[in-house]
């Protein structure tokens, strides 16, 4: 009698550890759909959109550096705010130039310049062609002051990152944060940016190879990341704190009962 209750009794516990088992195995293939980045990206086509092209463009409350150069540096030096001799002229402005609402900077010598819209080569251009009234050849450089991103949400490191190289992918931006945490919703990654004075956004799935390939791949200045806590993270937010430690003396009462039952039946 003793043998045949405790072989029901490993079988039992035979059968809910294997349902555990079959449980976790479910609830881990579906949640991997979720985490890995980039699925099925061998079968995606690679010319399903040319994002390669993209340039940013200047926009308001841009804070520009803009330096000319020219055969006679002498000759070059009012249009400059440093010199590039490195001495300091009249005309010092290390904040760089502030593009207003209109998109217009105000230039020594040359005065208004619009420029809101423009690429950074066509601004160039622009610049060149207007100074090059007063002097010979003038080659025009411009650099973005404020290339900063901002990254919100499940990320491992949240703040605004400076942007050296003018030109970064959302990739790039969620690796200097330390990429997402485990809780983080990567299917509905929103973007949020100002375009011709209105707030937009847009939202990216990392899971997908469809992104690099999206318009939005590319990041523009001031643009802000939010990363969405996923339905694991809003849904522990809404737990009692305490419930663990419940569960947990609950779980050990129920063990210790189950022991006892068991050692009772076995002495008789």
């Amino acid at each position: 009698m003793k043998k045949e209750f405790i072989r029901k009794g490993k079988c039992a516990y035979a059968s809910v550890f294997t349902l555990f088992l079959m449980f976790f195995m479910v609830t881990s293939c579906g949640s991997t759909k979720d985490i890995l980045y980039f699925q099925d990206i061998e079968s995606y086509p690679h010319n399903a959109v040319d994002n390669t092209k993209y340039q940013l463009r200047i926009v308001p409350n841009d804070n520009l550096l803009i330096t000319v150069s020219a055969l006679n540096p002498v000759a070059a030096e009012p249009f400059n705010s440093v010199n590039l001799s490195g001495s300091y002229s009249t005309n010092l402005d290390l904040r760089g130039y502030l593009v207003d609402e209109r998109g217009e900077i105000n230039f020594p010598v040359i005065g208004k310049v619009t420029i809101g819209g423009l690429t950074k080569a066509e601004a160039e251009k622009l610049m060149e062609d207007k100074i090059s009234h007063y002097i010979a050849t003038p080659v025009v450089n411009i650099r973005f002051m404020n290339y900063k991103i901002s990254v919100l949400g499940e990320v491992n490191k949240p703040g605004s990152y400076t942007i050296s190289d003018e030109k970064v992918s959302l990739p790039e931006v969620l690796a200097l944060a330390g990429d997402l945490t485990i809780y983080g919703q990567r299917k509905d990654v929103q973007i949020y940016r100002m375009e011709n004075g209105e707030k937009k956004y847009y939202t990216v799935d990392l899971t997908s190879p469809a992104v690099f390939y999206s318009p939005y791949y590319y990041l523009q200045q001031n643009d802000i990341v939010y990363v969405k806590p996923n339905k694991a993270k809003t849904g522990a937010s809404t737990i009692n704190p305490s419930l663990p430690v419940i569960f947990s003396a609950i779980s050990i009462l129920v063990t210790v009962t189950t022991l006892v039952i068991t050692l009772t039946r076995l002495k008789k």
